[in-house]
């Protein structure tokens, strides 16, 4: 039998064609998951990421610091933000260096008041963590009118910052350039730290600040520089340092000690640095100025360098070192903590080439 002749015509028009499928707009997976956005940002931007403490200074202007037992009037009182590692992130990004705090603060009045503070100085607070289990840690600090300062510091919320914590930071620990850790956190968590900034090719800073005499030896490996002071010199070594060259047998002991390049800072005497690979002792001197308030001037260099190292790394350490030195220099010519601190606008062209 003939199969009966059918047109192309008829082909076409006997042809039912289905629905036209849905085509699913291209969304973003951090739409979806909004802690996607939070990992993505810190990933892709920041230049350098602080672990460490926030505190809430508690500030009080005095003629001199009062002895043991004795009661003596003041004559101003202030409230101001603190804490060394907020100090140093705060420093770095108001030179220009995207930043990233990592700490823990409580759920108060305090708390609040350092989160709206970090977006308030653009930086980043995606893992500024907040508990109910702590108050944010204070700082009491007395002010002479020379600028010599006696604080005291109660941790709080920063001493329950923990492993947990980093791991969620991770990722923004590994694409950073440069890495501060200090002492005003669990020593174990700021090792921890540091630790994982090294398997990632980060650079290391860090201030043992305030010193303990049993400071686990990997810190000094783990730190591409260790820079402290003085007195955290000596605690640490067993050196007295009165002298600059006090700070290069200090810094040289450190060496000994695993530290690949050391920086002993000497307040209103600069700075001494060593290095494994150069271990003559150099005394980098400050700018000469008239100190109105030295509080957290050591913070600010530290802030400065960690800047320096992010965007120019080329920079000899020594040329590092002489511009932080003076960005200090100009912190301490004001009153309070981060209220000293200069934003880029403020400085010198000079020192930003």
């Amino acid at each position: 039998m003939s199969r009966p002749k059918v047109s192309q015509e008829n082909i076409v028009q006997n042809i039912t064609l289905p629905p036209p499928a849905y085509v699913f707009p291209i969304v973003h997976p951090a739409t979806i998951f909004p802690q996607l956005a939070t990992e993505t940002m810190a990933q892709e931007i920041q230049d350098v990421i602080v672990v460490g403490s926030c505190m809430t200074d508690l500030v009080s202007i005095t003629p001199r610091l009062p002895k043991a037992g004795e009661t003596i009037h003041g004559s101003k009182f202030f409230i101001g933000f603190g804490g060394k590692g907020a100090n140093q992130c705060i420093q770095a990004a108001r030179l220009g260096a995207q930043t990233t705090m990592v700490c823990k603060v409580g759920k108060d009045s305090f708390g609040n008041n350092y989160r709206e503070n970090f977006k308030k100085n653009k930086v980043s607070t995606d893992f500024v963590y907040q508990t109910d289990a702590a108050a944010t840690g204070v700082a009491s600090i007395i002010v002479n009118s020379e600028g010599q300062n006696a604080i005291v510091i109660v941790a709080g919320a920063n001493l329950l910052l923990d492993s947990g914590d980093l791991s969620k930071a991770a990722g923004a620990i590994s694409a950073a350039k440069v890495m501060v850790c200090q002492l005003e956190i669990l020593p174990e968590i700021s090792l921890k730290a540091l630790k994982m900034a090294r398997a990632s090719g980060v650079k290391t800073i860090f201030n043992p600040a305030p010193a303990i005499t049993s400071l686990d030896p990997e810190f000094f490996s783990y730190s591409d520089i260790f820079c402290c002071n003085e007195s955290e010199a000596e605690i640490l070594t067993s050196v007295p340092v009165q002298s600059s060259a006090d700070a290069g047998k200090a810094g040289l002991a450190l060496l000994e000690k695993g530290c690949k390049v050391v920086i002993v800072t000497l307040g209103g005497e600069g700075c001494v640095i060593v290095s494994q690979e150069k271990t003559l002792p150099q005394h980098i001197p400050p700018k000469k100025v008239t100190a109105v308030d030295t509080t957290g001037a050591g913070d600010c260099f530290v802030g400065a360098l960690a800047f320096y190292i992010a965007h120019y790394p080329h920079l000899s350490i020594e040329e590092m070192v002489k511009r932080s030195n003076y960005i200090a220099s100009v912190s301490v010519q004001s009153p309070g903590t981060q209220t000293s601190y200069p934003y880029r606008k403020d400085l010198t062209l000079d020192l930003f080439q």
